[in-house]
């Protein structure tokens, strides 16, 4: 509440001759926001844009994911996001995709997508007591919701998809996304041939994201063994002893990591032993063309 009575007093900025798309979510962490986010950036480069992303520096795990998954693309780490789009336009980017912005509203976008994990329970209680950062009726200054999901099935997202448009008629739920296992690659060797995950066995995963349970969920199902989680809060920073400790705790079993991880463990590599990072793709269950056409780029051609 005293976050919007901030910005009803603040001007907020537009960065003349910049497209400004900004992809948060409601609640904390684990949502889905980076890979949409990085999709969305993929997306306005394929069609010759010259996008930059701006993140806030909250943790330099996502800005490096960043940075592997769109090597081209400029990264502008700032929490100023007026001056980062500034500094955008000085390295040519004529629109610039934000990296979990709803709550930071001084610098204008044209298109303010917000996203929500279909796990989560909503309406739903605000921090500290709930996951949420802002009561529901915040989705108001949205351009449109994208649904994203873990272990819940796409029937409990259109489900979801109906209440939401009960409660913000004025807002469209476009789109529903979920994050689809890939290959299993080395964290000491990531140029050396993937691993099929249904190999791998018993397992102890070790992981900073913002939803650890997700992670060992989806790691059990692939492996089809018994998963041990280690997990530490969100844009956790490993330190050796931590490593150590896991390796002890794991045994001979392999270590599991996200690529969220793997961009802080790989110094790390030789301590973990045998580690395997688990990489995932965004898919869409429905609204891709939506999702285009909201940015800008257009739907694909049948």
């Amino acid at each position: 509440m005293r976050r919007n009575q901030h910005f009803e007093r603040t001007a907020i900025v537009s960065v003349s001759g910049l497209r400004v798309i900004s992809v948060g979510n409601l609640a904390v962490g684990g949502t889905g926001k980076t890979p949409i986010a990085s999709w969305v950036v993929r997306e306005l480069a394929g069609v010759g844009k010259h996008p930059a992303l701006l993140h806030g520096g909250y943790g330099m795990d996502e800005p490096e994911l960043h940075r592997r998954w769109t090597p081209d693309v400029p990264v502008i780490v700032e929490r100023d996001r007026v001056a980062a789009a500034h500094e955008a336009m000085l390295q040519k980017a004529d629109v610039v995709v934000l990296d979990d912005a709803f709550q930071h509203r001084r610098l204008a976008r044209d298109v303010d997508l917000v996203v929500l994990a279909v796990e989560d329970r909503f309406p739903g209680p605000v921090l500290p007591r709930g996951p949420y950062r802002e009561p529901p009726g915040s989705l108001e200054r949205a351009s449109a919701i994208v649904l994203s999901r873990r272990t819940a099935s796409e029937s409990e997202a259109r489900s979801l998809a109906e209440r939401l448009q009960g409660l913000v008629p004025e807002v469209p739920v476009i789109a529903c996304a979920h994050l689809h296992p890939g290959q299993w690659k080395p964290l000491a060797a990531p140029s050396a041939a993937p691993v099929d995950g249904r190999s791998v066995g018993p397992a102890l995963v070790l992981t900073a994201v913002g939803r650890p349970d997700a992670v060992r969920g989806g790691v059990a199902e692939i492996v089809g063994s018994e998963v041990t989680l280690l997990a530490y809060a969100d844009h956790h920073e490993f330190s050796e002893s931590e490593v150590l400790d896991a390796r002890r705790r794991a045994g001979r079993r392999p270590i599991v990591v996200t690529e969220k991880d793997a961009v802080k463990l790989e110094p790390f590599a030789d301590e973990l032993g045998v580690c395997y990072v688990m990489e995932q793709s965004l898919r869409w269950d429905w609204g891709e063309d939506a999702v285009r056409m909201l940015i800008g780029v257009g739907g694909r051609a049948a």
